[in-house]
């Protein structure tokens, strides 16, 4: 009964991550291909939130044998989730910039010597905080289960490991984007979105191991 509620429970969880997935993932589609946009505009949310679902009953069953893959599947759903809110988010300020200031991502914000911060590494690092925030609670109260009880100190771990996944995030981020010539023919803003989701890929791995081995150790 309880393994059954709790199956219930964690279905609701990922219907909705899924649901969010595919709402936050049409700003970010929009940006590096218009073209697909355009071809699969209808079924982007119906796909994600039918396939995080049914990708999570799946893990579940795995998870009979090898109890590690459910948690780890949990952590997925929620690092696509962030990834995409991370995406979304910075594309939403990409775009603004650019249509109402005039601002470009590869535009210089703050020059120290020779070397120069673009605005591409501001958006990034705002874009990574709402992702952050994002983050914290999809893990506290699905990933890890932790309980209610918001302490100082786990607070203080988790924000401690996440600003070390952080920098980890915003350093690969932006090596990739200032320092590797866009491939394909990728214009700067869909390079950016390469960078940023390498970036991401790179801080979840760092954060999983944190989070799971410090902040939310039962």
């Amino acid at each position: 009964m309880e393994n059954t509620q709790t199956m219930r429970r964690d279905f609701k969880f990922s219907l909705g991550a899924g649901f969010l997935i595919g709402l936050l993932a049409m700003p970010v589609i929009k940006a590096a291909k218009p073209t697909l946009y355009e071809s699969v505009f209808y079924t982007i949310i119906p796909f994600f939130t039918i396939a995080t679902p049914l990708g999570a009953v799946i893990a579940f069953r795995i998870s009979q044998k090898i109890q590690i893959i459910w948690q780890l599947a949990k952590f997925i759903i929620i690092g696509v989730l962030n990834t995409v809110v991370d995406l979304g988010f910075m594309s939403f300020l990409v775009f603004s910039a650019k249509s109402y200031f005039d601002i470009n991502s590869t535009d210089t914000l703050l020059a120290i010597g020779a070397s120069a911060v673009t605005f591409y590494s501001l958006y990034k690092g705002l874009s990574f905080v709402v992702a952050n925030v994002n983050s914290y609670y999809w893990n506290k109260y699905w990933t890890f289960q932790g309980n209610d009880k918001k302490t100082s100190s786990e607070i203080l771990q988790f924000f401690t490991v996440s600003i070390f996944g952080f920098f980890i995030n915003i350093a690969t981020a932006s090596y990739v984007f200032g320092s590797i010539q866009p491939l394909g023919g990728l214009n700067p803003d869909q390079w950016g979105l390469i960078g940023a989701a390498i970036g991401s890929i790179a801080g979840l791995l760092w954060n999983f191991v944190g989070y799971k081995l410090w902040v939310f150790k039962k």
